[in-house]
């Protein structure tokens, strides 16, 4: 059997081939492994500064809140405040007007549209 026939010589090369292929993949494989491993090492070394950004966003998160809640329990005692003083002061408005100046109708507005009624009146 020293002969081989031409189908083992081929098959012979093609084997011979695929190994040094395979060889050349592994190769690549261990660099792409490695490049890997220093862009992870990379990543690695800015945690600590990540870690700092979010302690920060949670503080200014915190300060946030806190100020609006301030804000709006300012607002609502302003409101009250107001309220009793109005009351306390004696002024009449009929119920509308209230209305109205909650809603941001101007003094102006409220007496065209009473100017107007009265016009419809007539």
């Amino acid at each position: 059997m020293a002969d081989k026939t031409p189908f083992q010589i081929q098959r012979d090369q093609l084997v011979g081939e695929i190994g040094l292929s395979l060889e050349m993949v592994l190769q690549n494989l261990n660099k792409l492994n490695r490049g890997l491993e220093s862009i992870i090492e990379v990543g690695n070394e800015f945690s600590s500064v990540e870690a700092l950004w979010s302690s920060f966003e949670n503080v200014m998160a915190k300060d946030k809140g806190a100020q609006s809640d301030a804000e709006s329990g300012e607002a609502q005692a302003e409101a009250e405040a107001g309220a009793e003083a109005e009351a306390g002061a004696g002024h009449n408005r009929s119920r509308t007007q209230s209305q109205a100046g909650t809603y941001g109708v101007k003094d102006e507005d409220r007496t065209q549209s009473r100017e107007q009624a009265q016009g419809y009146d007539e």
